[in-house]
Formats: C-alpha cells, sequence, structure tokens
C-alpha cells in the first residue's frame, strides 16, 4: 500500500462526521403521545437527524414523591421509542444520579460528541424560566434552545430561541396517572406498549 492510500484509509477511520441531535429531557413519568409529536416535528422542522429522550435522575424542580423508579422510566422510554430509528435515550443523567441540572449533562455530552451540534428542547411555558436556570449563561453557549410554541405564551426570550410550531396536544403525565389512580383508560394517550408496560407493572395505581 503506497502512502496516499494509507492516509486516506487514516483518515477515513479517525473522522468524525457531526450530527444535529435534538436533547429532549423531562422526568418522563411516564412518557406519553406528547412528548412522541413533539420530538417528531422539532426533528422533521429543524432537519435533525436524531432526537434523545433524555430522563433526569432527580429533577431540581418536580416534586420527587412523583417520580417513580428510574429503571421503570426509562423502560417506558424504550418502550415508546422502538419503531422510529431516530429515537434514542440519552442515560447520562440517570448514571450521574443526583440533581440533574442541564449545564452539567450539556457540558459532559459535548466534552463527549464535540463534532455535534446541539438542540435543547424546552415547551414554550418554560422558557419565561430560563432566566433562573443553573447557569444559563453558560448553557447558551453550549446548545441552542428550541422552545416549542404554547397558546398563552409569548415567543420571545432575551437569550436565543428558536421557536417550532407544534400541534398542540394537551396531554401531560399527571393526567395519565391521575387517570391510573381512578382505573380510568389511557388509551391513545400513550403508546400501546408504555400503556402494556404501565398495566402489567401496575405503575400509578396508587
Amino acid at each position: 500500500m503506497n502512502n496516499v492510500e494509507t492516509l486516506t484509509q487514516t483518515k477515513t477511520v479517525t473522522q468524525k462526521k457531526g450530527k444535529r441531535i435534538g436533547i429532549l429531557g423531562g422526568t418522563f413519568n411516564p412518557i406519553h403521545n406528547g412528548h412522541l409529536i413533539i420530538a417528531e416535528q422539532v426533528l422533521d422542522q429543524l432537519g435533525l437527524d436524531k432526537v434523545y429522550f433524555m430522563p433526569d435522575a432527580n429533577p431540581p424542580h418536580v416534586d420527587k414523591k412523583f417520580a417513580i423508579d428510574a429503571k421503570d422510566r426509562v423502560a417506558m422510554i424504550n418502550c415508546a421509542i422502538r419503531d422510529n430509528p431516530k429515537f434514542a435515550i440519552e442515560m447520562a443523567e440517570i448514571m450521574r444520579g443526583g440533581v440533574s441540572y442541564s449545564y452539567d449533562t450539556m457540558k459532559q455530552l459535548t466534552q463527549q460528541h464535540p463534532e455535534n451540534q446541539y438542540y435543547f428542547i424546552i415547551g414554550g411555558d418554560m422558557v419565561n424560566y430560563l432566566p433562573e436556570w443553573y447557569r444559563i449563561d453558560d448553557l447558551v453557549k453550549l446548545v441552542s434552545f428550541v422552545g416549542v410554541k404554547r397558546d398563552g405564551y409569548t415567543p420571545a426570550s432575551k437569550y436565543p430561541v428558536i421557536w417550532v410550531d407544534v400541534p398542540f396536544i394537551d396531554i401531560s403525565s399527571s393526567l395519565i396517572r391521575s387517570k391510573m389512580r381512578q382505573h380510568q383508560s389511557i388509551k391513545y394517550l400513550v403508546p400501546s406498549a408504555v400503556e402494556h408496560y404501565i398495566k402489567e407493572n401496575h405503575l400509578y395505581e396508587k
């Protein structure tokens, strides 16, 4: 093999190709069809390569008594996304444990994959709280924020935000939990595989 062929082969093996990655974080307690619609619409409209669902270990803003064990939340995400090759799960916060701060996570991911461009997806209602986020001025240097427009919330922020129109689907994890406690149907609110997992494991019945 001559020198030119050797250099070409080496470059092909070592070069990393950057990707446009969406990050949709949350407790996912449980994941529901609203989450999936948001992820698909952002992926399509922004031309992303993948969207990663990133469950948190201990969110700083959620009442912990409602968050079931991480293994069940992760299992339900895997059930929900298994038929979409452009959806995946990011386990960084679960593996790290403790309180989940977005800055710490995204610093870790950008250090591990500096070739990627990250798009951090949040609801339009959360945009107003960005000034209160931990190390927000540093976080905006690591990611591009994507705001999902919501009725009643002005699409504006002092921070750079890419705004995306998504069909409004009034489904929430708290609604799913409430219906399970009342023994009501959650069919079509969550993927059928998630519904099966919830019922098989008797989740949210108390």
